[in-house]
């Protein structure tokens, strides 16, 4: 009787030595699950395409690598703020970079002062813009005058300013 509750003292031990074992290894694979873990910023609420984002907007979300796959994601926040969705962002989801870009300077169909300029002589013209684009953007714009399509550089204060060869 002596020498089979050692024994079965000794699958006990065993039993609790291993238990202690899956448990520690749980908790290490757990912890490694996190360390690879990313935070991302998402939207809080729906926004809509075309929509200025605000920081009030924006919240942070944990994701496992897994998760995100290959696509190029916006990493922080301040990459965000102040720039417009190009499609609907849906809250709780990682926005993917090409879905925001800067406000647009000049929106298609606006009438936009179009400025030409060479050796010091300055004309100034109207034109509908055919597409639209945040200033720095080579954008076309049909000259109502001729209906000439014209090609131009969004300007900070809206106008466009051809460029040579257009």
């Amino acid at each position: 009787a002596c020498a089979s509750s050692g024994v079965s003292m000794l699958n006990r031990v065993g039993l609790i030595v291993r238990g202690l074992a899956a448990v520690l290894l749980v908790l290490a694979s757990a912890r490694l699950a996190m360390a690879e873990e990313k935070r991302l910023p998402v939207p809080a609420v729906a926004i809509r395409a075309g929509e200025l984002i605000r920081d009030d907007m924006i919240t942070e979300r944990a994701f496992a690598p897994s998760l995100l796959g290959v696509a190029m994601f916006v990493e922080g926040r301040q990459v965000l703020v102040g720039r417009m969705a190009r499609r609907a962002l849906l809250p709780g989801q990682p926005i993917p970079t090409n879905s925001v870009e800067d406000p647009w300077t000049v929106a298609r169909g606006a009438m936009v002062k179009v400025v030409v300029e060479d050796s010091g002589l300055s004309i100034v013209t109207y034109g509908s813009a055919m597409q639209s684009g945040a200033a720095g953007a080579l954008i076309p714009v049909r000259n109502t005058d001729t209906g000439v399509i014209i090609r131009g550089v969004v300007q900070p204060d809206g106008t466009v300013k051809v460029v040579d060869g257009s």
